[in-house]
């Protein structure tokens, strides 16, 4: 028996076949227990002073950080990033998205600049491992900095909590910062095999 982790399944197109293509809507696989984690004020501002931020690239009416902002109907995915300074809290659910078009509208789309918060138990992951470590802290701007301790996210009804009740998820978090190098790098971004 395969393991399948309930909060970050794949998706089943149409005919049922297992796809993680890009094209599929956002609203097919967001769920609140796990997508909707609103990022604390206080981190997000001291993270804005820092990168003046121009758009929330996944976030809702309730729980967005800018006036500006993309939602469920105005899909992250779908929209160009191009000439923006992006704040990006994805939803878990399908972090290989949202993490490959942060890459690809940084190195092609003429996005300044892209900050996700993602969680650090991921970082093993094939899709972290494909997409992140081969260029993070090389000088082809991708850099990873880890967050101390453990964020204390808040969902739709309150704070969410771990098992144990100890008041934040039961994981750390890593800031992925993407921005253009100052002198581009040769090797091309392309689609890992998954």
């Amino acid at each position: 028996m395969a393991f399948a982790p309930r909060n970050h399944r794949r998706r089943r197109d149409a005919a049922g076949r297992i796809t993680d293509d890009l094209a599929v809507p956002a609203e097919v696989a967001a769920r609140d227990d796990v997508d909707d984690r609103r990022t604390p004020e206080t981190l997000f501002a001291e993270l804005h002073l820092e990168h003046a931020f121009t758009v929330d690239a996944a976030a809702s009416v309730d729980n967005a950080k800018l006036p500006r902002f993309f939602d469920l109907a105005r899909n992250g995915l779908a929209q160009s990033w191009r000439g923006e300074k992006v704040w990006c809290n994805p939803p878990y659910s399908d972090l290989f998205a949202w993490t490959y078009k942060a890459l690809a509208e940084v190195a092609w789309g003429g996005c300044l600049k892209v900050v996700m918060i993602l969680p650090a138990n991921r970082t093993e992951q094939r899709w972290w491992q494909d997409l992140i470590e081969p260029i993070r802290d090389r000088g082809l701007g991708v850099s990873t900095r880890y967050i101390r301790g453990r964020v204390k996210f808040h969902g739709p009804l309150g704070r969410i909590t771990s098992k144990k009740g100890a008041g934040s998820v039961p994981f750390g978090s890593v800031l992925l910062i993407i921005e253009r190098p100052s002198t581009p790098p040769s090797s091309n971004l392309k689609e890992p095999n998954r």
